[in-house]
């Protein structure tokens, strides 16, 4: 992939040449558009999200690194489940425009419908954020009871299937117990979801692992496709979804480095801010920092 800036104005100009089509929803990342019989076209903007609240200025190159990361990982899974994917190449899209085809390369992907389950499933094989934090406060991660003496970002026994809830946009996620899961999605679903989630979890970090990172913390989505199979959606292992630290750097007992937007948390958290919209400017070092972050694990995986 050629990582070639795009900047606000640019940007404007793709969901300008877009308006001929049906937006169904604008995420905190991505838009999505009907295509009726032929699916979902989902595009990756650059937008940049902490906190659940959408940043005013964008990371260029985002959405472009988070669709390759996301489309290596999915083709790494097919074995484990089945995934939302149709097509990644923008000639296999079903559109008329030219220049659709060209501002979408690399950032958009054609998706089968999907109805997504009411949970974010999260794996944790460190402790770090909020876990860490809960940690501290009970001895226990979103009910469930740790061993004693822990650090922060040490390696955990064996990796944990943590569940939060998926809140409206502008309202914040929050932990619940598997019990809690349960009885969102049912029982049977939540032990489905839980025994992929580890399975994906444990190939990625293997995965990364040889390549000189660690991936500390991940989340996942699911959803029922239309013919009631459950595949997995959305993103896979990218630095928006996930906690990558370099190996080499590792030392438990502290935050680590992370190729993804922890800087960008950290920057915010030393801010006099009740992470409510609008959220403050960002620096010009901040946005390159991070931009700087995503480039890097995106070379280093893909």
């Amino acid at each position: 992939m050629n990582l070639k800036n795009l900047n606000l104005t640019e940007q404007g100009k793709i969901l300008m040449d877009l308006d001929n089509l049906h937006l169904v929803k604008k995420g905190k990342v991505r838009d999505i558009y009907d295509l009726k019989e032929n699916g979902l076209l989902m595009v990756a903007s650059d937008r940049i999200s902490a906190f659940d609240v959408v940043m005013a200025e964008a990371i260029p190159d985002k959405g472009k690194i988070l669709t390759q990361i996301s489309n290596m990982w999915f083709r790494e899974m097919e074995d484990i489940v089945p995934n939302h994917l149709i097509a990644t190449m923008p000639e296999s899209f079903p559109l008329k425009s030219r220049k659709q085809i060209e501002n979408l390369r690399h950032r958009a992907v054609l998706v089968k419908k999907a109805t997504p389950l009411p949970i974010e499933c999260i794996v944790r094989g460190y402790i770090s954020g909020s876990g860490w934090k809960s940690y501290q406060k009970n001895g226990t991660v979103c009910g469930v009871e740790l061993p004693a003496g822990l650090r922060e970002s040490d390696k955990l026994p064996e990796p944990l299937f943590t569940p939060s809830t998926k809140a409206p946009d502008g309202e914040h996620d929050e932990n619940i117990s598997f019990e809690e899961a349960e009885k969102i999605v049912g029982r049977k679903t939540a032990e489905k979801v839980r025994e992929l989630s580890l399975a994906i979890y444990q190939r990625g970090a293997e995965i990364a692992e040889k390549k000189g990172i660690i991936i500390a913390d991940t989340k996942f989505e699911f959803g029922w496709d239309e013919n009631g199979d459950l595949i997995l959606i959305d993103e896979v292992l990218t630095p928006d979804s996930s906690r990558f630290w370099p190996k080499e750097e590792y030392l438990p007992g502290s935050s680590q480095r992370s190729f993804d937007k922890q800087g960008l948390r950290d920057y915010l958290q030393s801010l006099d801010w009740n992470k409510q919209p609008p959220p403050p400017a960002l620096p010009q070092k901040i946005i390159e920092e991070t931009k700087n972050n995503y480039t890097q694990i995106y070379k280093i995986l893909v």
